[in-house]
């Protein structure tokens, strides 16, 4: 497993990490690493990965907007901290998700990229990256 770091500028953000994702498997070139998965699992309680549209900006800002909208950050929650929309935001869009891997570079759609889901920046984020072998 490798740990990268990913740092975030705003609050609320989604962050394209598909070039992060192939210098994972440029680094670990030696090992041989074809065809298989890669693992993106987010240790964060308050932002999360997910896949979709990559070409079209505003696709990623009506993400964005739309949770907002959904899960207000002034609606009452009794977490202390004050935020737990990001809590549920992030569970909406979940902690992990399997990148295929083909001839030894990431496989997604056309359209496709992964996603860092910031819902509580500025931060620091940690990513865990793992290689799944497909034999």
């Amino acid at each position: 497993m490798e740990r990268i770091s990913i740092s975030t500028g705003r609050q609320s953000q989604l962050i394209n990490i598909n070039e992060e994702l192939g210098n994972f498997l440029a680094r670990n070139a030696d090992k041989k690493w074809t065809n298989g998965f890669i693992c993106v699992f987010c240790p964060h309680t308050t932002c999360g990965v997910t896949i979709n549209e990559g070409y079209d900006p505003d696709v990623r800002q009506d993400i964005s907007d739309f949770l907002g909208s959904l899960v207000p950050t002034d609606w009452g929650f009794l977490h202390s901290e004050g935020n737990s929309d990001a809590h549920i935001k992030a569970s909406l869009m979940g902690s992990h998700c399997l990148v295929p891997v083909e001839n030894g570079r990431i496989a997604l759609g056309k359209w496709q990229v992964v996603y860092l889901c910031e819902f509580d920046g500025p931060r620091l984020r940690t990513l865990q990256l793992s290689f799944l072998r497909a034999e």
